[in-house]
């Protein structure tokens, strides 16, 4: 898969609400209001990035998750990043 130009995940960061793009990533924070829909929507991720072969890096803080996203086989950002976020937020 072929990483994406500047441009290009500029682009993309446009049509996606919230996610900005740090280093070789995109990351964003859902407030989830407590540890117990932390935990839950972390699960609800399961089956998206399963079916996408493709898997984000989680970080749970009480009541929020911290997704980042990039491919790191390849080194940084490609298509597949960017349709795993879109994913992420239909479930949110």
């Amino acid at each position: 898969m072929a990483l994406l130009g500047n441009d290009e995940i500029e682009a993309r960061l446009g049509e996606l609400d919230g996610w900005e793009h740090r280093g070789e990533a995109i990351v964003k924070a859902f407030d989830r209001g407590d540890f117990v829909g932390s935990v839950r929507f972390v699960d609800s991720l399961v089956a998206p990035a399963e079916d996408l072969g493709h898997h984000p890096d989680l970080e749970i803080s009480w009541c929020t998750v911290t997704v980042t996203i990039s491919t790191h086989s390849e080194g940084g950002l490609t298509a597949a990043d960017f349709e795993l976020a879109a994913r992420i937020d239909a479930l949110a």
